[in-house]
């Protein structure tokens, strides 16, 4: 007879009388737990009658003296008017809003604005009025026949805040100011200005042939883009700020040279009523032609001042610009913001009219 501790178990056969071995039952005493469980929760809900649970509450009444939605409360109140965009006004019937506390009056007029998705940019009033016109500086005399005449424009302001307030302090105001479209201050810097008796600018990024290795910033109108998409750069650029005669280009030369793209951009000056200087940079400019053909005040400088931006060269360089004056009536010269550009034009322009030569904005000499 075989030992039955050699016997394979899965081939092992019960004795006899043998019972069948019993596991843990597992099972049994899961449900036995849940069902205490579930007894001991029905049983608290019968028996105690606090549905919070026994956590501390407090009733506090919800009151609030603030409005927060005046027109809805007005609405819940009864009907109201809601008035429409003034714009949409024939010019004279729409009521002229009070001023806000501390409202900048050197701000563009609002009947010589147009709201856009960037803000307000430069139009021709409903009676006619253009802001060239209008934000022209006069000369501080009658300009008469044979009178030498010299503009100076400075490029380039607007971006850095202290160099630009110090550049409307020491300058003439017969100085015209030309504003980059990027500084975070522009409002307020070009408020100072007008307030002192500058003419303003507005600089506008053009492609130039080198681009992009020679960039004039963000928002650059570039050749060979549809139109509507150099416009849209346009009317950003313009909402910078307000209370220009018009617009002098930074670089350019591709552009200004292209019909296609330049001309869409002239047009749009010629319905706002703005003026285009052309910097002088570029022979291949068809900003002449496009300006007369858009009636657009234009005029051309005739030199840059600065190109060695030493005080020696450049009082140099304004001698020229007085000789250019002497010889054809008129010169406009362009010279940068930085600061020994703005001393040396301003001790220059000290002794302009002992030589005979008056300084004027730049709008005087623009066709």
């Amino acid at each position: 007879m075989a030992n039955d501790l050699s016997t394979p178990l899965t081939g092992r056969k019960r004795k006899p009388g043998e019972r069948k071995p019993r596991g843990f039952p597992l099972a049994r005493v899961l449900l036995g737990l849940i069902a205490l469980i579930l007894g001991g929760f029905v049983a608290r809900l019968a028996l105690v009658d606090d549905p919070d649970g026994g956590r501390p509450t407090d009733e506090v009444a919800i009151t609030s003296t603030r409005n927060a939605n005046s027109l809805a409360s007005d609405v819940a109140n009864g009907p109201v008017t809601i008035t429409a965009d003034p714009q949409q006004y024939p010019a004279g019937q729409v009521p002229a809003a009070a001023p806000a506390p501390g409202a900048d009056r050197y701000a563009a007029l609002p009947d010589l604005s147009e709201e856009t998705a960037n803000g307000p940019i430069p139009r021709i009033s409903a009676t006619g009025e253009t802001p060239f016109a209008t934000y022209a500086t006069p000369p501080e005399t009658p300009i008469v026949a044979g009178q030498h005449t010299i503009a100076i424009i400075v490029t380039g302001l607007g971006i850095n805040e202290q160099g630009s307030l110090d550049a409307i302090d020491q300058l003439p105001a017969a100085v015209t100011l030309a504003f980059a479209p990027y500084g975070k201050t522009l409002q307020s810097t070009v408020s100072s200005a007008r307030a002192d008796g500058h003419e303003i600018l507005l600089e506008v990024p053009l492609e130039p042939f080198d681009y992009p290795q020679n960039d004039p910033g963000p928002q650059t109108l570039l050749t060979g883009e549809p139109p509507r998409a150099n416009l849209d750069k346009l009317f950003w650029l313009m909402a910078r700020f307000g209370g220009y005669v018009g617009l002098i280009n930074n670089m350019g030369a591709r552009f200004t040279a292209s019909a296609a793209d330049f001309s869409p951009m002239m047009e749009e000056l010629g319905a706002r009523g703005l003026g285009y200087i052309d910097d002088g940079s570029s022979n291949r400019s068809l900003a002449p032609q496009l300006a007369a053909g858009n009636k657009v005040p234009y005029s051309r400088a005739d030199l840059v001042i600065d190109t060695n931006p030493a005080r020696e060269p450049i009082l140099a360089a304004l001698g020229s610009l007085e000789a250019k004056a002497q010889q054809n009536g008129s010169a406009i010269g362009i010279v940068s913001a930085l600061p020994i550009s703005i001393q040396s034009v301003a001790e220059w322009s000290r002794a302009l009219q002992s030589k005979g030569i008056t300084l004027v904005p730049v709008s005087a000499l623009m066709q």
